[in-house]
């Protein structure tokens, strides 16, 4: 019960040729000129369905089955059998044959298929327009009226006949997401959904890390371990994503040909993130669902069921998009040190070809897990992938908006991005926590600073205990620490156990926001929008045209 006997994968348009086929314009005709014979003349909507109706009724062999879990039988059958013909080392290569068989794949299934064909008909498909999740938001728009300012279109990057092809979910993990396509323009498109609760992300103490690679050994040194949660939901939709994805391409076409682009917002972010890394490092492999040791499957069984066998070299390894972009709103960190240095290393090595991790100001979900527990005490190794693109408003904005000459108010726009506008700490990691106590900044560090550059002039020496001491240069090493002291913080406190002041006021900082709501607040779509509109010299609200800022100056600082 509940076990997968088999399987297989076929388009039903290949049954189509096998039904009782008619053609439907004439059928009905003659289904109208009978109707007509009798005495009412009367034809219902029904009877026109019914008489164009197709079927087909068949069986179908199975074609794929799930490998075998418990082969313990069987491998001491063949070590028997071995044993019997060669000895000990018989009964060795017996064992190995006996693990390694699968067996055939039996059983069938039977059906009754009907069906209503569509006539020919020359008919205009419309672009699929880009909305939000969030009623009243509208991404298209935005972005169109951005191209529009370098005078682009949107149809130059996206095609004209961008069209949705199919959401995968998994009802028991939630785990969603779609797959759009563009043929004109050769991209292919993945969009995972977030969370539905977002309090879920803030209040989930559970930060165990698992093997990203299945069945690699979590004590090694150096193994890349992710978010377990994360990856238990990817893995539930990874496979059946991974096979749509390569049926998405036409047949006669390759996926080397084709663009990917990869997005998700919050969750969808983290989920995101690991299945671009999964693509960028093994390929669109459909023969396992997350990275393991253990061999995968065929990756292209599936796609043989799909008639493109003449367009399919079976002999490669799974094929590769020409490039992949990542791009994650509020997502939270999905991995250690390791696997951040893997995906780093794929983004050096053009594997990945872009990917930008875009927050907005306070969002804290983007700050979680966190990589410390509680100031620097407890490690839980999480980091960032990618460089942070960071949009939001200025301090002096935040509660205002800025009024030009006829009273009109437009928000100044703000974006920063790591490692391109300056050489500035992220303000999104948690950067190093433990210093040395007498660094600079540090409140015993300053202090000593202090003392050794006060003024080293000779007046009026003393002798005490045999050392010389100069009057004018103690009073100036005086008011140096005065001048120190005078500047105490509460965050000097920490200091004096060697840990970093900007960090203990980044923490301070998160908990300030979290307390007055805006960590939560900048995490919502509503806000993304608003702060992607302002990054891009837009006014964009919820249930508002979107329209363009006038005569605002653009900053780009953090």
């Amino acid at each position: 019960e509940d076990q997968v006997v088999g399987s297989f994968a076929t388009k039903l348009s290949y049954f189509a040729p096998l039904a009782r086929y008619k053609d439907p314009v004439e059928a009905a005709k003659q289904e109208i000129i009978k109707k007509m014979k009798t005495m009412d003349g009367k034809i219902s909507e029904e009877d026109l369905r019914n008489s164009v109706m197709q079927s087909y009724e068949g069986t179908n062999k199975l074609r794929n089955k799930p490998r075998k879990k418990d082969k313990k039988g069987q491998v001491a059958m063949g070590m028997a059998a071995g044993a019997m013909l060669a000895g000990p080392l018989g009964a060795a290569v017996g064992a190995g044959l006996g693990n390694m068989f699968e067996g055939e794949v039996k059983g069938a299934v039977s059906f009754k298929l009907r069906y209503l064909p569509i006539p020919n008909v020359d008919a205009e498909r419309k672009r699929y327009e880009v909305k939000g999740g969030l009623p009243g938001v509208d991404w298209g728009l935005l972005y169109e009226k951005h191209l529009a300012k370098t005078g682009k279109h949107v149809g130059d990057y996206t095609g004209q006949d961008l069209e949705m092809c199919v959401f995968v979910t998994n009802e028991k993990t939630g785990c969603s997401c779609a797959i759009y396509r563009s043929l004109e323009k050769k991209i292919i498109a993945v969009t995972f959904r977030g969370t539905c609760e977002l309090i879920d992300l803030i209040t989930d103490a559970n930060l165990i890390q698992t093997p990203w690679v299945e069945g690699a050994d979590k004590e090694a040194e150096d193994v890349l371990m992710v978010h377990v949660g994360f990856r238990a939901s990817l893995n539930s939709i990874s496979r059946r994503l991974k096979e749509l994805i390569l049926a998405a391409v036409p047949a006669g076409q390759d996926l080397s040909e084709y663009d990917l682009i990869v997005t998700g917002h919050s969750l969808g972010g983290a989920l995101a993130t690991l299945f671009t890394a999964d693509v960028a490092e093994y390929g669109m492999d459909a023969g396992r669902r997350c990275p393991q040791l253990e061999p995968s499957e065929p990756w292209f069984t599936s796609l043989l069921s799909f008639g493109n066998k003449k367009t399919l070299n079976l002999k490669q390894a799974p094929p590769k998009p020409k490039s992949i972009r990542l791009y994650s709103f509020g997502s939270p960190r999905v991995g250690n040190d390791a696997f951040v240095a893997n995906f780093d290393s794929l983004l050096k090595e053009n594997k990945i070809n872009e990917a930008y991790r875009i927050v907005n100001d306070a969002d804290v979900v983007a700050r979680l897990p966190r990589s410390v527990s509680f100031l620097g005490m407890a490690s839980v190794g999480y980091d960032h992938c990618g460089p942070t693109a960071l949009i939001s408003l200025p301090e002096e904005m935040k509660n205002k908006d800025n009024e030009d000459e006829d009273g009109a108010t437009t928000p100044i726009p703000k974006f920063w991005v790591e490692g391109e506008s300056d050489d500035a700490e992220c303000p999104v990691r948690d950067g190093t926590t433990l210093t040395s106590p007498m660094a600079n900044g540090m409140l015993l560090g300053d202090i000593v600073n202090a003392v050794k550059s006060a003024n080293v002039e000779e007046d009026t020496p003393f002798e005490k205990n045999g050392n010389m001491f100069s009057m004018a240069k103690l009073g100036d090493m005086a008011k140096s620490v005065q001048g120190r002291l005078s500047n105490f913080e509460a965050t000097d406190l920490v200091s004096l156990f060697g840990i970093r002041k900007e960090y203990a006021e980044r923490e301070a900082k998160l908990i300030k926001t979290i307390a007055s709501g805006e960590a939560l607040g900048h995490h919502m779509e509503d806000e993304y929008y608003g702060a992607m509109g302002r990054a891009s010299g837009f006014i964009a609200r919820v249930g508002e045209d979107v329209t363009e800022m006038q005569s605002v100056g653009v900053k780009e600082e953090i």
